[in-house]
């Protein structure tokens, strides 16, 4: 009996291999390679079609691409661009101030203004503006409802940039409005409460506590905004004022077989544009961010070097296995 408990078969024969010869295999997830794959090839379609089309006239683009009349519409358009978000965004700040005043007449006025610039079509403005000698055809200080000290004649004074200017900025300040009065009002109530328990004055309040933290809420949005106001100056050319988009058109009408390669020179100078802007963006962002997240988000170089590391790395453990 005793010999045959000892010479008995255990039930497993199979050792456990070691730990550190265990490899654990990746979840696969092959929808995610097959619609990566499909959007590969629809992107080099995309890619191979613009390269060989010879309708895009590419030698016509680099002909277009860097001559004075573009450049100088290049100019045009960025300095509309600084002056209309410059004074969009004061009168967005004085607006946005007025909608969260105890004044009623303030909070009316502002609400006003707001409705009806987000109303109209910003073409609407600027043609008005354009045409404004027409209803008045001089402006005059003085006083209200009394004698006038200094009279100007509205059609010198409006030229087309300021005309252009003017429009753009109504336009931009109603919106800016509502982005700023957003980022206020995202601000924690505690913030407000915790200052004028202090007893700092108002405007110190604002400006070195509850406007600070709100650009984190508002610096996103309103670059939204600035990158609508560089496509929006596209407009001007109704104004008689020739930006980028005007320069396009008017050699467009002067050389009929260029149309579509210039199309694509201010498709590439708005592209620019607006790409400088959003990098802009991501380091303001990144600048205020800072005492509301743990850690600052990684810069674009930080995360390509991040990722070789990781590349690297993963290497190196798949040959030592």
């Amino acid at each position: 009996m005793s010999e045959s408990l000892g010479s008995a078969v255990p039930l497993s024969t199979t050792e456990p291999r070691p730990a550190a010869a265990q490899r654990v295999l990746p979840l696969r997830h092959p929808g995610r390679w097959i619609a990566s794959a499909i959007v590969l090839i629809v992107v080099a379609q995309i890619v191979h079609g613009l390269a060989t089309n010879p309708f895009f006239q590419w030698d016509r683009f680099q002909y277009w691409f860097l001559r004075p009349t573009i450049l100088d519409g290049l100019l045009i358009t960025l300095e509309v661009t600084l002056y209309s978000a410059v004074l969009g965004l004061i009168g967005g700040i004085l607006l946005a101030l007025a909608r969260l005043s105890e004044s009623p007449v303030l909070r009316a006025v502002s609400w006003v203004y707001i409705w009806l610039f987000r109303s109209v079509p910003l073409i609407v403005v600027l043609l008005f503006l354009y045409n404004f000698s027409a209803l008045y055809k001089t402006l005059s200080l003085g006083v209200p409802f009394g004698p006038a000290f200094l009279t100007f004649d509205e059609s010198r004074l409006a030229t087309d940039m300021v005309v252009a200017v003017v429009g753009l900025s109504l336009n931009e300040a109603a919106y800016a409005a509502e982005v700023v009065r957003g980022g206020i009002l995202s601000v924690d109530q505690g913030q407000h409460e915790a200052a004028s328990a202090l007893g700092l004055p108002k405007g110190y309040q604002f400006t070195r506590i509850v406007f600070p933290q709100a650009l984190r809420s508002i610096t996103p949005n309103y670059v939204n905004q600035l990158i609508g106001l560089i496509k929006g100056t596209s407009l001007v050319f109704y104004v008689s004022l020739l930006d980028l988009f005007g320069s396009v058109q008017s050699m467009g009408s002067t050389y009929p077989g260029d149309i579509v390669p210039l199309l694509l020179v201010a498709t590439a100078w708005y592209l620019i544009l607006t790409s400088v802007v959003s990098v802009v963006q991501f380091y303001v962002e990144r600048y205020y961010s800072r005492g509301a997240l743990r850690s600052l988000p990684p810069t674009p170089l930080q995360r390509v070097r991040t990722g070789l590391r990781d590349l690297r790395a993963r290497a190196r453990k798949e040959a030592a296995i």
